[in-house]
C-alpha cells in the first residue's frame, strides 16, 4: 500500500510539474523541511535552505513570466523538456522501493510521461487562447495555471490515492488529444492543389 501511495505523490506531482515546472518542487521540498513529507535517498538536498531559496526564485520568475503574452508561448517551448526532467525528478524522490531499476523505470515512464502529456496539453489550450484571444485571456489562463498546479501539489500530498485516479484520467484525455492533433497534422501539412490529379487519375493517365 506504501508503494501505491508514494506512486500517486509522485505522479501527483509530476503532473503539476507538466504545468509548472518549479512549483510542484517547492512544494515538496517545503514539505520535506517541515517533516510532512520523507524524501528518498539522494533527494535530501530538496529541503536545504540554498535550494529552496532558489527554487522560490524560479517560481517567482515561471510565474511571472507566464503573464506576458509573447514570452509564454517562448516558454513553452523551453519548458518542455524541463518539465519532464522535473517529473522525472519527484517522482523518483517520491516513490518507495528497494529496486533502484524499478524506481527510476516507473519515474521516468509515469512521472516523466505524465509530466510531458500534461506539458503538452497545457501548451495546445494556451496557444489556442491566444490565437482566440490576441492574447487578452492569458492572464486569466496563467492564474488557472497557477491555482491547478498548487492544488494539484498540495492535494498530492494529502491524497495521493485520489490524484492518482484523477491524473491517469487526465492523463488519457490529453493524449487522445494530442494523438489526435498529430494524426490530422500531416494531411494538413500538404494539402492537394486544385489542379492536382487524384492518385487515380495519375494512375490513369500513365497507365
Amino acid at each position: 500500500m506504501e508503494f501505491v501511495l508514494s506512486l500517486g505523490l509522485g505522479v501527483g506531482l509530476a503532473a503539476a510539474c507538466g504545468i509548472r515546472v518549479f512549483l510542484p518542487v517547492l512544494v515538496m521540498g517545503l514539505a520535506a523541511r517541515a517533516g510532512f513529507l520523507e524524501l528518498g535517498a539522494g533527494f535530501e538536498w530538496m529541503a536545504d535552505t540554498p535550494a529552496l531559496l532558489a527554487l522560490t526564485a524560479a517560481v517567482v520568475f515561471e510565474i511571472g513570466a507566464y503573464y506576458i503574452p509573447w514570452l509564454d508561448n517562448l516558454l513553452d517551448t523551453v519548458a518542455m523538456p524541463m518539465a519532464v526532467v522535473a517529473g522525472v525528478m519527484v517522482s523518483a524522490a517520491s516513490i518507495e522501493t528497494t529496486s533502484p531499476l524499478l524506481q527510476w523505470t516507473l519515474a521516468a515512464v509515469a512521472g516523466g510521461g505524465t509530466a510531458g502529456l500534461v506539458r503538452a496539453g497545457t501548451a495546445l489550450v494556451r496557444g489556442a487562447t491566444t490565437a482566440m484571444t490576441a492574447g487578452l485571456g492569458t492572464p486569466v489562463v496563467s492564474t488557472g495555471e497557477n491555482g491547478a498546479a498548487a492544488g494539484l501539489s498540495v492535494l498530492a500530498l494529502v491524497a495521493p490515492l485520489l490524484v492518482l485516479a484523477a491524473v491517469l484520467l487526465l492523463v488519457a484525455v490529453v493524449g487522445a488529444v494530442v494523438w489526435r492533433r498529430a494524426a490530422r497534422s500531416p494531411a494538413r501539412a500538404y494539402p492537394r492543389q486544385p489542379d492536382e490529379p487524384l492518385r487515380g487519375d495519375l494512375w490513369k493517365s500513365t497507365g
